[in-house]
Formats: C-alpha cells, sequence, structure tokens
C-alpha cells in the first residue's frame, strides 16, 4: 500500500534574514541570495546525508524551481539539474519569496533528454484534494513546455533555461569569476 499523499510543499526564502524555511518548518542559514529580474538564487551548505550544498533559482514566468544538489560521492552520478513544477512568488511586502511545489520533477541528466518524474504523486493529491484541477492543469502545461523547450535545444537544459528565462541563470559550476 502506498503512502497517503502529501501536501504540497511550501518554502520560505526569507532573503533580508538570510535564511530559507523548509516544507518541515527548518530554517537553514544561506550563504547567498541575488535578485535579478528573471528570478531568485540561492546558495546554502545542506545538512543531508546524500549532499552538501544546495543551489537554487525560483523562475516564477516558467513555474520552476532549478537545482543542482551538490551530492557527496556514490549519490545520483550524472545528475546535474533537478527542477520542481510549482508557483513560485516573491517578494512579498519583507523580501521574502514563496515556493509551492506542485509534485512533477524533471531531471536533467547532461546528453540525455529530461526526464519527468512523480507524475502518480500529482494525480494521487489531486484524487486526495490536496490540489485543485487548475493548479494539475498548469503543472502538466509547465512541465511539457520545459520537455519540450529542452528538446528544441537539443536537450540543453541550461540553454533553455537561460533563453527562457531571459536571462542567466546561473551556479557554481558555471561561475567564472
Amino acid at each position: 500500500m502506498a503512502d497517503a499523499p502529501h501536501p504540497p510543499k511550501r518554502e520560505v526564502f526569507d532573503v533580508p534574514a538570510m535564511t530559507n524555511t523548509d516544507n518541515k518548518g527548518f530554517v537553514r542559514p544561506v550563504e547567498r541570495y541575488e535578485v535579478s529580474g528573471h528570478g531568485l538564487y540561492m546558495s546554502r551548505t545542506a545538512d543531508h546525508p546524500r549532499f552538501s550544498h544546495l543551489e537554487s533559482w525560483l523562475l516564477p514566468q516558467l513555474g520552476l524551481r532549478a537545482n543542482i544538489f551538490h551530492f557527496t560521492p556514490g549519490h545520483r552520478d550524472g545528475q546535474r539539474l533537478y527542477l520542481d513544477v510549482g508557483r513560485f512568488t516573491g517578494p512579498d511586502d519583507h523580501g521574502r519569496w514563496h515556493a509551492e511545489d506542485w509534485y512533477l520533477d524533471l531531471v536533467d541528466v547532461p546528453g540525455l533528454p529530461l526526464h519527468l518524474i512523480d507524475v502518480d504523486e500529482l494525480f494521487e493529491a489531486h484524487t486526495a484534494g490536496l490540489l485543485g484541477t487548475a493548479e494539475c492543469e498548469e503543472a502538466v502545461a509547465i512541465a511539457t513546455r520545459a520537455l519540450v523547450g529542452a528538446a528544441e535545444h537539443g536537450h540543453n537544459v541550461q540553454g533553455w533555461l537561460d533563453e527562457a528565462a531571459g536571462g542567466a541563470v546561473y551556479f557554481r559550476d558555471r561561475l567564472t569569476d
């Protein structure tokens, strides 16, 4: 028997306080935030057994959160980007950004087509009344745009993200300074 579906994961990115509050209420310090015309970049350490650092871009216009998990050896070798589909907003009146994850995820392994996962979770959440029909339809449309966009860029997800976002969606592995 499968686990009961969980509510959409919600996070707060408090730029003035330099913290990130995850969906379980854990508040973690952030090393770097950068606000751009196309989103919010975050870099922080991670207290996780499989990865030591997390970089994320909230890209509201795309309905995506682009992540790089800096995995420890032996965990998810080959994965570069992990894209969460959902609603991403900010800044609010207090300088905070907000994320609501709508279950669908896309995994980027360079050289391979973008891979859509967790479709079952989206359907289970809808059936359980945790996500409305409009949000589910929007989640599918967001994922479809990403799949098609990456394919049209020769499966270069990073190239598609930079173009679709309207600016560089940079990470530590692409910085030259």
